[in-house]
């Protein structure tokens, strides 16, 4: 039995948790506004909660507050927000035109989810060289949901309509549950290390970005998507000389 006298935790090793916590909120609110049909909102509350899922797991070290069961809280955040939220409204937004048929799409990328997440949870103790640290296998959950997105993300740019285009958001769904279950070497930031002649511009460069996300916020959300999506053959490319090496 757990002894009467244990000391509770501090207030500073419950803030990861809580970041995690407010991420599932954010991702689930995403439903909410899509139900009635504000669908910015709805998109943004979803990139708000991967901006979260970010932050949450390095405040955890830096705090060295990381333990299991924000592990496994950040994992079950991580469905609720990129898997489930993005499925439901897109099935909202226009795969209900499709009835049972748009259903099986929405369920098909939670799915996808929902395995990725559980290879993650079973390969993340496995030993693996220190260069396969700056590789994800396969797309991460985040990067899945706003690629599922994408489509959506571009009309809200273009400022059209495809409730119309169900055809688009079923393959936007499938290719990205695909590429999330796929074993596709993809970047990983938490490894990557800048040189320091490289820091200055690179401050310049987020300055810049940050500009055009106030300023075109889709505009700017989707060409960054497509590049990532352009990276994954150079990553594939990285991650086979690495392996040469």
């Amino acid at each position: 039995m757990p002894s009467k006298h244990l000391a509770p935790p501090h207030l500073v090793r419950i803030i990861p948790n809580a970041i995690t916590v407010t991420a599932l909120c954010t991702g689930l609110s995403a439903i909410r506004f899509a139900l009635i049909e504000q669908w910015e909102l709805a998109v943004s509350l979803i990139l708000l909660a991967a901006i979260l899922d970010a932050m949450d797991g390095r405040i955890a070290r830096l705090l060295r507050a990381a333990s299991a069961f924000g592990a496994e809280l950040d994992s079950l955040s991580d469905f609720i927000s990129f898997g489930v939220a993005p499925a439901v409204v897109l099935y909202l937004y226009t795969l209900q035109l499709w009835g049972g048929t748009g259903w099986a799409f929405a369920l098909f990328f939670a799915t996808c989810m929902a395995l990725r997440l559980a290879r993650f949870n079973t390969n993340m103790d496995l030993p693996q060289p220190e260069w396969a640290k700056s590789f994800s296998v396969g797309v991460p959950a985040p990067a899945g949901a706003i690629l599922a997105l994408l489509p959506l993300m571009i009309g809200f740019a273009l400022d059209a309509n495809f409730r119309r285009l169900p055809l688009l958001f079923a393959v936007s769904l499938v290719l990205t549950g695909l590429l999330m279950i796929s074993r596709i070497p993809t970047y990983g930031l938490k490894k990557i290390r800048v040189p320091h002649a490289l820091i200055r511009p690179l401050l310049m460069t987020v300055a810049v970005i940050m500009a055009c996300l106030f300023s075109i916020p889709w505009w700017t959300l989707s060409i960054g998507t497509l590049l990532y999506i352009g990276s994954i053959p150079l990553s594939m490319m990285a991650y086979k000389a690495k392996q040469k090496e």
